[in-house]
């Protein structure tokens, strides 16, 4: 999660507790989560760390996709990764406007850093929730695919 405010204390992490419900139902398990400043260079350290240790397959980010003075995932994931993967954020946009006329304000991307995936979801439950059941069901073919030795 990627806010200053949760990080502080002056609001509630709604976020975690969704996150964790909607991987279970997807047969998933949610390995780390953590609250990190709305600050790109420790957005940037931090996914570049989480890539090297190799541990999980599939970072998810929630928050910093809007278009906030404070919003610099996506611009932090593009430092990081080393392809992107549009039809990702344009699947979960897509759905999202048939609910929200503000998704189309969402800036969030996915991508791929070696043999990890970077997908950034939005910062609310309702949106996080919603943008997770678009992508979870292709995540284990994406895993298996930049997971691939020739």
């Amino acid at each position: 999660m990627i806010s200053q405010k949760i990080l502080s204390g002056q609001e509630p992490d709604a976020c975690r507790k969704i996150l964790e419900e909607t991987l279970t139902k997807h047969h998933m398990t949610l390995l780390s989560y953590e609250v990190l400043p709305d600050e790109r260079e420790a957005i940037v350290q931090r996914l570049q760390a989480l890539c090297q240790a190799g541990d999980a397959p599939v970072v998810l980010t929630l928050g910093g996709t809007g278009v906030r003075p404070t919003d610099w995932v996506p611009e932090a994931t593009r430092e990081v990764i080393d392809k992107e993967i549009p039809g990702i954020a344009e699947a979960m946009r897509a759905e999202s406007l048939k609910k929200v006329r503000t998704a189309m304000l969402s800036r969030g991307i996915a991508g791929i850093k070696e043999k990890t995936v970077i997908i950034n979801l939005p910062g609310s439950a309702k949106g996080a929730k919603e943008n997770c059941e678009v992508v979870l069901p292709l995540l284990e073919h994406l895993v298996q695919k930049i997971g691939y030795v020739e």
